[in-house]
């Protein structure tokens, strides 16, 4: 006999709350079951003050419908958005995964892999860009690794696009903000661009870059290659204007060094086979040479007798 399922912790519309979640942004964040699609879901519910007045709401909501139009594969998608006993709820997908920085673990990551999420990551951004959001919040721990490895960044920070008071996100990243937010100038592309940089760099090296310049990666890991080094500096410089441009850019740049040290590996590779297979002739043939002067040293034995 089946147990029966535990009573919700609370009910959103639809969705019932099964699971208070540790949150990294405003409100409440819950798993929830959707029974009208029969899903597992995301739903954070935003505290009450998040919409101060009729019009930022109702901009709140418009800006969660343009979103749940957005689809990529490495953007965390929205479902839903709405208004419940006064409050404002948006649900997303549920990830199983675990935050970029429980990967990064404190320790350099392999240049390889960092390169691959950062790609990913690049893409998600020019995806965003191109319908109409700058991101303005990421960092190892709102990036997702999910359980297939894959990343994932998440909805997009409604509010910076809805005129919502700021002080109610409380979901802001100034380590990773680009230097032109830092000084109060308005996020645009080139700014989400910093974000990947300074994610990137810190993948590489465990530090984030100084908005004043830093040192190339490989400056502190040596594993990093001039190419990759000269990507993350220019996507991390203190002038916009010295960045790229697009975060398709990036992402292109990203995949050209990626190649490069794909095709190094392959070399390395191919060249220890040809070292191994030297090897073996070697000693294939020094066997045969033993062999040879035993034979010869026998026959001559024989004769003596």
């Amino acid at each position: 006999m089946n147990a029966s399922a535990p009573a919700p912790l609370g009910v959103v519309a639809h969705y019932n709350l099964l699971e208070r979640l540790d949150s990294a942004g405003p409100g409440e964040l819950f798993r929830a079951r959707d029974t009208r699609h029969g899903r597992t879901v995301a739903v954070r519910v935003l505290p009450s003050e998040f919409a101060r007045d009729a019009d930022a709401r109702a901009l709140l909501m418009e800006q969660a419908r343009s979103l749940v139009a957005l689809s990529h594969p490495n953007v965390t998608a929205l479902f839903d958005a709405g208004e419940h006993d006064g409050s404002v709820y948006v649900v997303f997908e549920f990830l199983n995964g675990q935050p970029l920085r429980a990967e990064m673990a404190g320790r350099p990551m392999k240049v390889r892999r960092a390169i691959e999420l950062a790609i990913q990551i690049a893409d998600a951004m020019a995806e965003a860009h191109a319908a109409g959001f700058v991101h303005s919040g990421l960092s190892p721990d709102s990036a997702v690794i999910t359980s297939k490895g894959h990343a994932k960044i998440p909805v997009f920070e409604l509010a910076a696009r809805s005129g919502v008071d700021q002080g109610a996100v409380g979901v802001r990243h100034p380590d990773y903000r680009s230097p032109e937010e830092v000084h109060g100038h308005r996020a645009d592309e080139r700014s989400d661009i910093y974000s990947v940089g300074a994610v990137l760099y810190e993948m590489l090296t465990t530090r984030r870059p100084l908005h004043r310049g830093s040192a190339a990666p490989s400056a502190s890991n040596r594993n990093v290659p001039a190419a990759v080094d000269e990507v993350v500096l220019k996507a991390v410089a203190p002038n916009a204007a010295s960045r790229f441009q697009s975060a398709a850019t990036l992402a292109a740049e990203l995949r050209i060094a990626a190649t490069a040290l794909d095709v190094r590996a392959g070399a390395g590779e191919a060249e220890g086979h040809r070292e191994s297979r030297a090897t073996r002739v070697g000693h294939v043939l020094i066997l045969t040479i033993a062999i040879l002067l035993g034979l010869g040293l026998l026959a001559l034995w024989l004769a003596a007798r």
